[in-house]
């Protein structure tokens, strides 16, 4: 809810000085930090106050007096003020955007994480900065029409054409003919290798709807008491990242830029250094982007995972790869990490429980490297601590938020680690959001 501003109620101009995480470029004011969307650092600006708080503001962006060289026209005519939310910067330069990046991820660890100096690389461009989308999310008015949530707010824009979604998913998206009046939202996903299509439908009730679509696709249901209900094709799709090929349900996690989930797990491999006799922890190892890809090179790998969908998709990817080095621990990584902590420091003959016989070899042993993908809310101290205790030598931790990858940046350092490397991947062009790759090596 916006507050009346209570100052600086006359519009002002403003000379912007930086990037801020959330995308809008702050400058100061009357003692106050003062965001504006839709601006670029180094801009001069003519702004309002629509939002003021005891040590900032919010501004509407009125006139730019003093264009940045990097403003460019945004293509989208959905992008802007009361537009579509799922932009922010497609009126910066592509080059601009990500050294935008790079300085809000050092900015984050600067702040949030404590970190001096915090060792950030330039910004990785992968594939393409427009339709690079393999999965995009739908939100649906109360007529029935989906489209986008207008930035800030629950109202539905309808969108005839996203220009960041696939050539896959644009295809999908205009020949969808829906007539579903108790569809709560929609969602599309596409394998960009494999060129599998698939709609993924959530009703307010569980009936099954009808549709009409002119492409070959999968169709599924997501219910909330059921299984998911095929409605055609099959209940997940398939999607080749470097040569590696895995199975992604409609309730799994994935990446949604392809081309980016490579670099990831190139940035990943490369960091880790792995060795034929490793041991690989694989946290949060949703269907095993990760840890199946490095499988073949270390001597045995455990993946954690708690979805139920992701864990199924992950089984049938380590058997139809025939790897027969790979284990999974269904269940939430705090509490798996804390148990393996008391595998490994409680001896055999004082541990209690029958669930240990059924757990990996690997299970109440350290470990010699790891990969965590957390959400977006991170691992937090406790399981930070724990995965320290168990004393990889390395760390790849995988973040899609940088005040987050900040705060657990500061539980690795008190946990006896050091932060070597940060690599900002841009996964989302004409977003300020940015997946990063922390890499942490043990202190010894």
């Amino acid at each position: 809810m916006t507050d009346k501003p209570t100052g600086m109620n006359e519009p002002f101009t403003l000379h912007l000085t930086a990037i801020a995480h959330g995308g809008e470029a702050l400058g100061r004011h009357e003692g106050k930090v003062v965001f504006v969307p839709y601006a670029i650092p180094g801009e001069t600006v003519r702004v309002e106050v629509v939002q003021e708080k005891a040590r900032w503001a919010r501004a509407r962006l009125l006139e730019v007096l003093d264009p940045s060289p990097d403003r460019v026209e945004p293509p989208c005519p959905y992008f802007g003020p009361g537009r579509c939310g799922g932009c922010q910067w497609q009126h910066v330069a592509y080059a601009r955007q990500l050294t935008l990046k790079q300085e809000i991820v050092r900015d984050q660890l600067t702040r949030l994480g404590h970190l001096p100096d915090p060792p950030v690389r330039p910004t990785r461009a992968v594939g393409e900065p427009w339709g690079y989308r393999n999965h995009a999310q739908f939100a649906v008015d109360p007529q029935g029409h989906i489209g986008f949530r207008v930035g800030g707010s629950h109202e539905v824009i309808p969108v005839d054409r996203c220009l960041l979604l696939h050539p896959l998913l644009d295809e999908l998206h205009e020949s969808l003919d829906l007539e579903l009046p108790e569809l709560a939202r929609l969602s599309l996903r596409a394998g960009i290798a494999t060129e599998e299509q698939m709609l993924i439908l959530e009703t307010k009730g569980d009936a099954a709807p009808g549709l009409e679509v002119d492409v070959a696709m999968s169709a599924v249901l997501l219910r909330r008491r059921e299984p998911p209900l095929i409605l055609a094709g099959r209940a997940y799709i398939e999607e080749e990242v470097a040569a590696y090929r895995y199975r992604v349900s409609a309730e799994s996690f994935f990446q949604v830029n392809t081309a980016g989930a490579e670099a990831l797990m190139e940035t990943v491999a490369a960091g880790l250094k792995p060795g034929p006799d490793d041991r690989l922890l694989d946290a949060y190892c949703g269907v095993g982007l990760f840890g199946l890809a490095l499988a073949e090179r270390v001597a045995e790998v455990t993946g954690i995972e708690a979805a139920p969908s992701a864990c199924v998709d992950f089984l049938w990817n380590v058997e139809a790869k025939g790897l027969q080095n790979v284990a999974l621990i269904e269940g939430p990584v705090d509490e798996v990490l804390a148990a393996w902590v008391t595998a490994v420091e409680v001896p055999p003959e004082q541990s209690v429980g029958d669930d240990q016989e059924a757990a990996p070899a690997s299970f109440g042993k350290g470990i010699d490297l790891a990969v965590v993908d957390p959400p977006r809310r991170g691992m937090g101290a406790a399981a930070v601590a724990a995965l320290a205790r168990l004393g990889p030598r390395r760390v790849a931790y995988v973040s899609c938020d940088p005040a987050i990858l900040a705060r657990d940046a500061q539980s690795f350092v008190q946990a006896g680690y050091q932060l070597v490397e940060v690599q900002p991947v841009d996964m989302f062009p004409q977003t300020y959001h940015v997946e990063s790759v922390g890499l942490y090596v043990k202190v010894e």
